[in-house]
């Protein structure tokens, strides 16, 4: 934290940020994009979260054993603890002593495959438990509601190919023959207790000619990502055991899978190591800690560039990057040092370094400076002074009182620890606030806002909803820690400045040369997102802009000869500034995380390209 920060004890602690930070055994924020679970050591989506529970089948079961590779192992040898402990997985007292009888009491894994054998076989058409097996508890298992359906696709945890070989079942074989090879997959996970939306999206995205067991894999999964933590056993839906069985087999499966691949970490697995403090090459508080760089001679000629991206890219990333750009040399930096939110950021540009000053009045540095009403409620045991990273979606209502009712069962004391951690976990993971006794709830638009340096209702301008709000502030600039670099323009540029802005969103850089007071005599402002232009010109015109905005929508159109049309008419770009979309650069996308591969971070090229087509242009000219 910052000098200025309250809770010095708290200064070495780096939050996770959902939309960068990869690291297990930390409970962190979430994401961009995505939710998780941790058992000791599974990982999913790309967030962490730590609990005293096995999820099978979306219930979190409290067990004293861990399930891995086929064996579970009890920390006792006597017969009553094995006893216990498969008690304690779900299995009935009758079955275990039968197992145990057959196999011996140290042979725990026998132990284990003769119980599912027992439950697989003891499966009828004609009997209780297997008629439910689609009942209405079984299939609602899953939180919906705890992240936007505009982001579902970012929760599902990436899987490999399983070796493995699974049947419907006769009776589904000789009943669907006539199907197609799709519809035939759909009807065989619904067989065994998948839901048809459920089935339908797994053949969806794993395609008509996967295996069953990839299927129920990737579903698996995704419901290992989506299931909530409960503490009230009443909430817990009921699951017949036949169905429970089948799922607890094909999360042992997935465990084996995820424990051969943590196995073996390849150097392309590796996160970038950053410096610590994070604060480039200096900020407000620290003051400039280099004293001076050299820019290669390709970056000492105009224009200037600025380019950023997430800090927590795959290793290799951000040498990429660089050699691109003139072989700069990164400025790593986290929000955290100019505001009350950590953003962890990685900026490359040709810039002067010193002679750097802040936007003025300083922003609040801690959450009780920020958001002062929440100090009534904030209790001692939360030791938060700085939010986690300002995201694109926000915790449900339904998490926030399910956190209300944890608490309250408390009573007027102190919640034991492990209450504590979960809450904890909870709000830097959504960045909660305390709004009342025992009372969360989420940022507000406006708050956030506010944390990242925009107006008042910068926002609403573009007459969009409260989650396509909070979506396009999460992938916006922090304005505060932009324009503290960008603040040697003023003196360089007295008169204004022309600046094409690359994947500029909701005008962040637009935003932070206005505060600094830099004339914007003419913006070219290439955005996809028609709801963000609209923002944009809202505030351009809400601010009384006497320069020329043109917006154009997609930045691979942007060729040689409009810009040279463009250039021509204003005499070339002084600035150009751009952040590319970190879709398959963050940590929480394990879909999809490809580095500059994949088909959003990709266009970090169309950044490069367009950089050099002004400079051989204003060589020209």
């Amino acid at each position: 934290m910052d000098g200025n920060a309250a809770g010095e004890d708290y200064e070495d602690i780096d939050w996770d940020t959902e939309d960068e930070l990869e690291i297990e055994n930390i409970a962190p924020s979430s994401c961009s994009n995505g939710v998780a679970r941790n058992v000791d050591a599974i990982v999913s989506n790309g967030v962490a979260r730590n609990v005293d529970a096995i999820v099978s089948n979306g219930v979190a079961r409290n067990v004293d054993a861990i399930v891995s590779n086929g064996e579970a192992s009890s920390s006792a040898g006597a017969s009553n603890s094995t006893l216990h402990d498969f008690l304690a997985m779900g299995f009935p007292e009758q079955m275990i002593n039968k197992a145990i009888k057959e196999h011996g009491e140290a042979n725990t894994e026998q132990i284990l495959e003769a119980l599912l054998t027992y439950g697989v076989l003891a499966e009828s058409p004609d009997e209780p438990n297997s008629s439910h097996v689609n009942s209405p508890q079984q299939q609602q298992f899953v939180d919906n509601g705890h992240l936007s359906s505009d982001y579902d696709e970012s929760v599902l945890a990436d899987l490999s190919d399983s070796d493995d070989s699974w049947s419907g079942g006769s009776e589904i074989a000789e009943t669907s023959n006539s199907l197609p090879k799709h519809e035939k997959a759909i009807l065989s996970l619904a067989n065994m207790g998948y839901t048809v939306e459920e089935a339908s999206a797994a053949v969806d995205r794993c395609g008509p000619e996967a295996s069953i067991a990839e299927l129920t894999d990737f579903i698996c999964a995704a419901q290992m990502a989506k299931t909530e933590d409960v503490f009230f056993e009443e909430e817990k839906p009921k699951i017949s055991l036949n169905g429970d069985l089948k799922k607890r087999k094909l999360f042992e499966l997935e465990m084996r899978k995820r424990k051969k691949r943590m196995g073996v970490v390849t150097e392309d697995d590796e996160m970038i190591r950053l410096p610590n403090p994070m604060i480039g090459f200096g900020t407000p508080t620290h003051g400039c800690v280099v004293s001076h760089r050299i820019l290669p001679e390709d970056a000492r000629a105009p224009p200037y560039f600025y380019y950023e991206n997430v800090a927590l890219a795959p290793k290799g990333v951000w040498d990429t990057i660089s050699r691109f750009l003139n072989d700069v040399e990164p400025e790593f930096v986290d929000s955290k040092y100019f505001c009350a939110a950590a953003r962890k950021r990685g900026y490359i540009h040709n810039l002067p370094i010193h002679n750097r000053f802040p936007l003025l009045p300083l922003p609040p540095r801690t959450i009780s400076d920020a958001l002062p009403l929440t100090k009534r409620w904030w209790p001692e045991w939360d030791k938060r002074t700085k939010l986690n990273c300002l995201q694109t979606v926000i915790g449900s209502a339904k998490l926030t009182d399910r956190i209300r009712k944890a608490l309250e069962r408390c009573g007027d004391e102190d919640p034991p620890p492990h209450v504590q951690k979960y809450v904890m976990d909870e709000c830097r993971k959504w960045n909660l606030v305390w709004v009342g006794k025992n009372k969360l709830a989420p940022l507000e638009p406006d708050e956030v806002e506010m944390l990242l340096g925009f107006p008042r209702n910068h926002t609403r301008g573009g007459g969009i909803s409260r989650t396509d709000r909070y979506k396009s502030l999460g992938n916006s600039f922090q304005v505060d820690t932009v324009a503290y670099h960008l603040s040697v323009l003023k003196d360089i540029f007295p008169n204004g400045i022309n600046m094409l802005s690359l994947f500029s969103g909701i005008g962040g850089a637009e935003v932070a040369l206005h505060r600094l007071g830099i004339r914007l005599k003419n913006v070219v402002s290439v955005e996809i997102s028609e709801a963000n232009r609209d923002i944009v010109r809202s505030w351009w015109e809400q601010t009384n802009q006497r320069g020329n905005l043109i917006h154009l929508a997609d930045v691979t159109q942007v060729n040689g000869d409009r810009l040279e049309q463009l250039m021509a008419s204003f005499g070339g770009f002084d600035l150009i500034v751009g952040g590319s979309p970190c879709n398959n650069l963050a940590g929480s996308n394990r879909v999809s995380r490809d580095g500059l591969e994949g088909e959003h971070s990709s266009l970090f090229f169309d950044y490069f390209r367009i950089l050099d087509l002004v400079k051989c242009i204003m060589k020209k000219q």
